[in-house]
């Protein structure tokens, strides 16, 4: 109080009139920011800005791009901000060939979609079809296919039961590099065993084997190979032990041991 009057507290400190200024022209920006933001949020949602412009697939072997899009049921005209990318990977997960798909949203307006599959590691022969086995053990009756299958040994008089379900257990163990220098599995039982198998190889020699002990027999086949002449081809039989017996050999004579037998041994 000075000479009997109220001094109020803004003019004894004029810096608080200014703070306070300066903090209601904070809020106003503030609110206006927020307001055009959400104008601008409402124009892009409505405008043609929002909507998918591109689908990026990724891994895909098979199915098709467009096989892929319409099970996502997504095109064109779906605004980006509907796409739920869970529940596109669900409907992918549930074909027989995929593993896993990974949706991503990608702004401003791509959907990234990328796809694991399930390697095909043979092909059944029934009649003149081939009919594609998966590493998960799973036989594709709809994907069946006329041609000649390339990739993959082709097992052929194998029917539904035990001796086939192992047969496709032994393949999943293989190396890549075996599996892929088989042609052809035949299933050739005996008396003696039902589980007898004779394979034909891509490099020209025959494998005499049993189911049971297939995978763990078989992944040794480049090594039985490296001691072989590469000219000289045969049969390689690995029911007990293993040895190779070559083409131009006569029956009366006795079969020359391999290396890995005489370490068997």
């Amino acid at each position: 109080m000075e000479n009997g009057k109220i001094v109020s507290i803004e003019d004894r400190i004029p810096k608080l009139k200014l703070q306070r200024k300066k903090k209601a022209n904070r809020r106003l920006i503030m609110l206006l920011l927020l307001f055009f933001l959400l104008i601008a949020f409402i124009i892009y949602f409505q405008s043609p800005l929002s909507q998918v412009r591109a689908i990026k697939i990724f891994g895909n072997r098979a199915y098709s791009v467009k096989e892929i899009t319409e099970i996502a049921d997504i095109t064109d005209d779906t605004n980006l901000w509907k796409v739920k990318g869970k529940n596109i990977e669900g409907k992918l997960n549930e074909l027989p060939e995929i593993r896993g798909a990974d949706v991503r949203i990608q702004w401003p307006n791509t959907v990234s979609i990328e796809i694991k599959e399930y390697k095909r590691i043979a092909y059944i022969s029934k009649g003149k079809e081939f009919l594609p086995v998966l590493e998960n053990g799973e036989v594709l009756e709809k994907k069946k296919t006329a041609n000649l299958p390339l990739n993959a040994p082709v097992l052929y008089s194998f029917s539904e039961g035990e001796p086939l379900k192992e047969m496709i257990e032994n393949l999943e163990k293989l190396p890549p590099e075996v599996l892929n220098s088989i042609s052809e599995i035949h299933y050739t039982p005996k008396k003696t065993d039902a589980y007898h198998i004779s394979l034909f190889m891509n490099d020209g020699n025959e494998v005499s084997a049993i189911i049971t002990t297939f995978a763990e027999k078989m992944s040794h086949y480049p090594s039985i190979l490296s001691q072989l002449k590469p000219e000289q081809k045969g049969t390689i039989d690995l029911e007990v032990g293993s040895y190779f017996k070559a083409y131009e050999q006569s029956e009366g004579a006795e079969p020359s041991e391999s290396e890995e037998d005489r370490k068997e041994e």
